[in-house]
């Protein structure tokens, strides 16, 4: 019996198992998840009157409990839900369904900046009068805090006539919170809830009300009121004023403290286009993927169509190739480059020597004797204590020390709470190889320097050496006139671009380190929970503070140019943009310490007030931008799902994407065969062809290349170009020629064309795949 019982237990037991699998796959078979459904708006039945009827009636139809979170009219045409596996794969079956793509989530990219752009307030050639408060400026991010003096509205007209936006109420967030200055603001949190849960209303408010910091420092980086007396605890000190002050701001939160999610983002893109902005500012990014499969490149599309110019950050992946976001030819792309302003905060050895780091830290100063100094890897048992990560330092071992941590993985500000919460008295925070020389300057909890990786490793190589190391770090303020600058940031990501190698990206790069712009009154200048100060003006980096400066400074051109697409004020940012210093010397790239490339700057830093007069430029329609979509050989549901139109392209036409009508060049080469063979030494010839539009004075224009190879032979034809009447056109091609390089190589060049007064200049980026 007892023999029965034990054999026919491991039966049991494997039965249980089978049961206990089989349910956990019908669990997971009934989870849902959050779709983005693209549906062919010309095939809706007779039956329905409107489109959103027959959203309802289709998913109704494959679900009796899925709900639409939102149905798009502009960016998209379709809706989004919650759906499980089984119910996404009957949708997708219905007629009129062009795809069902999963939400993605994307990522924030985390007053100096006039004076440095050039836009004195007081000159005025730089228009920020009756024109720039006409301009709208959408911007898609974390919302906005209304009580900031950025948002001011004294000495601002009515409201512009053609604004169909609103003021929505919600948390901690009135109709009064809108004004002449912030015009509407916007929330949309269905997609983020759906995926992570309800809000945390003890968090954050469920409301267009900013509690993050990052959606009030973009908004006023591009649109702010000029506001006198600004800094951050003194440092930054000066007026902080937005790139088009007198321009409007709408806000659309679309970001959480969880994150943003594509379902949000589509609709706050939706919204926006039809409350009638002028630029959308979008300072986030995700997964680099086909346009058609990504919301921010489908969403563009949609803005570009109507006359809106969309400016996206480039992202802070770098100094890696092939890290950036964004990268449809239709978004403006802007990396991120230096200030000519510092905060120094220098570390002095008990040897003697001294290094200059950076800080923005306000409290009370180290005493002026020097203080043992440890290095955070001999203070702790983990093999990551070196980061200083929480719970990894030895107390007894930092109490009453400097701590020297090593950047990287967790953020600056926190590895210094964690020296501080273990008794460190102060932090030297070294680089990496990862950030080279970068210095970025934080409002530290405790008296800290941040150092470059050359630094950083000899102050270690005095640790190893001495048996009593000491230090201290004072504190010297604001400094400008720092030279050279701008350089291209360590973080700003980098070409070439990973989905059309024929365009080259970032487009330009702006102001994006060390920013002084607006901030919220809910969280503290690090955003670190136990951080309790606040402040109205917060200085912070990244590509996302560089997004908004070309986005305020793209308003201000739309101002003086009404009737120019978005795609001519990119052009006359490009062509006008600088890539040396007054010595003749390359924008200098901060990673490497070495000249930067076009990979790094794209077409240069921008230069707003030659801008404003370009001479000529490189236009772009709608139908252009199809064509390029034919010579990517898109087919019909790809078209539609990204241009929301059904469109065949013509089977006798040849489309190339070097047909482009793009202010700048990228030309992928073919690479040398390994082993010989006829092909290895084969030449590559590639042609582009471009058409320029005079928005000047009759002239003549001539042609120049530099180049910094004799590999590529370079022709261009014709070599002068005579316009005779505004808006004119004329059209010219360049033949690049070259031999087979191996796999790997790039190399650059340059083409301008001159009147004598205006320079159009354009980089030229080869590789060979």
């Amino acid at each position: 019996m007892e023999k029965t019982k034990m054999l026919r237990l491991p039966l049991l037991m494997g039965f249980l198992l089978l049961v206990s699998v089989a349910a956990l796959e019908e669990q997971l078979k009934m989870e849902k998840t959050t779709y983005i459904v693209h549906m062919a708006k010309s095939q809706m039945p007779a039956t329905f009157d409107e489109h959103a009827h027959w959203y309802a009636s289709s998913l109704e139809s494959v679900s009796d409990s899925a709900e639409m979170l939102y149905t798009y009219d502009n960016v998209i045409h379709g809706f989004s839900t919650r759906l499980t596996d089984q119910e996404a794969k009957s949708l997708e079956g219905l007629p009129g369904i062009l795809a069902i793509l999963p939400q993605v989530r994307y990522e924030l990219h985390t007053t100096r900046t006039p004076l440095f752009l050039g836009l004195d307030r007081n000159d005025g050639f730089i228009p920020q009068s009756d024109s720039t408060g006409e301009m709208i400026v959408g911007v898609l991010d974390t919302g906005a805090w209304p009580e900031s003096q950025s948002f001011d509205d004294k000495g601002l007209g009515a409201v512009p006539s053609n604004w169909k936006g609103q003021c929505e109420v919600g948390k901690n967030f009135n109709f009064s919170s809108c004004n002449r200055k912030l015009i509407g603001a916007r929330f949309f949190s269905k997609g983020y809830e759906a995926t992570l849960g309800p809000i945390d209303e003890t968090k954050e408010s469920k409301s267009p009300r900013d509690d993050d910091g990052h959606g009030t420092h973009t908004s006023t980086t591009a649109a702010g009121s000029v506001v006198e007396g600004a800094s951050l605890f003194g440092y930054a000190a000066g007026a902080a004023r937005g790139m088009a002050a007198r321009a409007r701001v709408a806000t659309y939160k679309v970001c959480w403290l969880g994150g943003c999610f594509s379902a949000d983002i589509l609709a706050g893109m939706d919204k926006a286009i039809e409350d009638g902005v002028n630029v959308i500012s979008m300072s986030l990014g995700g997964g680099m993927t086909d346009y058609y499969r990504d919301s921010l490149a489908i969403g563009a599309f949609s803005a570009m169509e109507r006359g809106i110019l969309v400016s996206c950050s480039a992202g802070n992946a770098g100094p890696s190739s092939f890290s950036l976001s964004n990268v449809a030819p239709w978004i403006t792309t802007v990396g991120a480059g230096t200030l000519d302003r510092d905060f120094p905060a220098y570390v002095t050895l008990g040897n003697g020597k001294n290094f200059s780091g950076v800080s923005l830290y306000s409290g009370k100063p180290l005493s002026d004797s020097l203080l043992p100094l440890i290095y955070a890897g001999n203070a702790s048992n983990f093999s990551n204590g070196n980061l200083c990560m929480k719970g990894t330092l030895i107390p007894s071992k930092v109490a009453g020390k400097i701590v020297l941590c090593d950047r990287g993985v967790n953020a600056r500000v926190q590895k210094g709470t964690v020296v501080k919460e273990a008794g460190g008295v102060g932090m030297i925070l070294a680089n990496t190889e990862a950030n080279g020389e970068e210095l970025v300057a934080d409002a530290h909890l405790l008296p800290a320097s941040a150092v470059g990786q050359s630094d950083g490793d000899i102050i270690k190589r005095y640790l190893s050496s001495d048996a009593n190391p000491t230090a201290t770090i004072t504190f010297a303020g604001t400094k400008v006139g720092i030279q050279p600058s701008p350089v291209v940031a360590a973080f700003s990501s980098r070409g070439p671009n990973s989905i059309t190698p024929d365009i080259l990206k970032p487009d330009v790069i702006a102001p994006g380190v060390n920013i002084l712009a607006g901030w919220t009154g809910a969280a503290g200048p690090t955003g670190l929970a136990v951080d309790t100060r606040r402040v109205g003006f917060n200085i912070i980096s990244g590509t996302s503070m560089s997004c908004p400066h070309v986005s305020g400074l793209a308003a201000m051109i739309k101002a003086v140019h009404p009737d120019w697409s978005p795609a001519a004020v990119r052009s006359a940012l490009m062509t006008t943009a600088y890539n040396t210093y007054k010595t003749g010397a390359m924008i200098q790239d901060i990673a490497t310490g070495k000249a930067s490339t076009p990979f790094d700057h794209g077409s240069g830093h921008v230069d707003p007030v030659s801008a404003l007069d370009p001479g000529l430029v490189y236009d772009l329609a709608v139908e252009d931008y199809i064509g390029f979509l034919c010579a990517l050989n898109y087919s019909q549901v790809q078209f539609t799902l990204l241009a929301r139109r059904n469109f065949t392209c013509d089977p006798s036409k040849k489309y190339s994407v070097t047909d482009l009508n793009y202010p700048s060049f990228a030309v992928p080469f073919e690479t040398a065969i390994e082993g010989g063979g006829a092909s290895a030494s084969a030449t590559s010839v590639v042609k582009h062809t471009r058409t320029l539009t005079n928005v000047g004075s009759p002239a003549t224009y001539k042609v120049s290349v530099s180049s910094e190879t004799r590999s590529v032979k370079i022709a261009v034809q014709p070599e002068s170009l005579t316009f005779s009447s505004p808006n004119e056109k004329k059209t010219y091609t360049v033949t690049f020629t070259t031999p087979s390089m191996p796999s790997g190589t790039t190399s650059f060049a340059r083409l301008e064309w001159s009147d004598g007064k205006h320079i159009v200049g354009s980089p030229i980026a080869f590789t060979w795949t």
